[in-house]
């Protein structure tokens, strides 16, 4: 069973957002495997223990996936993956989903590097923004990227989130503490919805580039 807020699926043409489930685990893996060396510099990774403090181990896919459905249930986050024109090709999480006088949450995600730059991550997100703040009631929704991560930082510079500043060390990523950029975006600041914006920004730049290469074709876009 979903928890209250999460939806069977969010769907917009060859894009899915759908909950992660148990027998995504081959689909998964096999899309992190490939992967690996595109997500390592990006991922989180477990600090080393304190003498006082538990050790802790990374956790098998079922026991991440149990997890995730259980926070869902809870109502503190939304964990999906992202399927493009039928396969499995990455995952989104709204986690930190913080009620009372803050309504909010934040967004990761990761995507396979053979479908990036098609729009697939920018419209995921805008797809699960909009689903936070129309249905889920959140006010606030964060990004928080690594300066050095270039692609990510242009997902949500193509959405219009607001740089806010610098967290020093905020995460343990890629085996040391990381520097992460804050990003955020509240409703009032997406009235019409960030799906609509971002498919406005997406026919805008597509029209700029015929008129600046008329008969030339153009890729996908991002």
């Amino acid at each position: 069973m979903n928890g209250p807020h999460w939806p069977a699926e969010l769907v917009d043409g060859d894009i899915v957002l759908r909950p992660i489930r148990l027998r995504d685990q081959k689909a998964w893996r096999e899309v992190n495997r490939r992967n690996r060396d595109w997500l390592r510099p990006w991922e989180a990774t477990i600090p080393p223990p304190t003498p006082s403090g538990p050790v802790i181990h990374r956790p098998t896919y079922r026991q991440m996936v149990r997890h995730l459905r259980s926070e869902a249930n809870a109502g503190r986050m939304l964990p999906f993956v992202i399927e493009y024109q039928g396969r499995l090709v990455g995952q989104l999480t709204v986690a930190g989903i913080t009620w009372g006088s803050m309504c909010s949450g934040h967004v990761g995600y990761w995507v396979d590097e053979a479908v990036a730059g098609r729009g697939v991550v920018p419209t995921a997100v805008a797809m699960v923004v909009d689903h936070c703040f129309r249905t889920v009631g959140l006010h606030r929704i964060e990004v928080c990227i690594r300066p050095e991560n270039g692609p990510s930082r242009r997902v949500v510079e193509k959405l219009g989130f607001r740089e806010e500043g610098l967290r020093p060390r905020y995460l343990h990523i890629d085996g040391a503490w990381r520097d992460h950029l804050v990003f955020a975006l509240t409703a009032e600041e997406v009235p019409d919805g960030l799906l609509a914006r971002w498919r406005r920004a997406r026919s805008e730049r597509r029209s700029g580039h015929e008129r600046r290469n008329p008969g030339i074709p153009h890729g996908p876009g991002n």
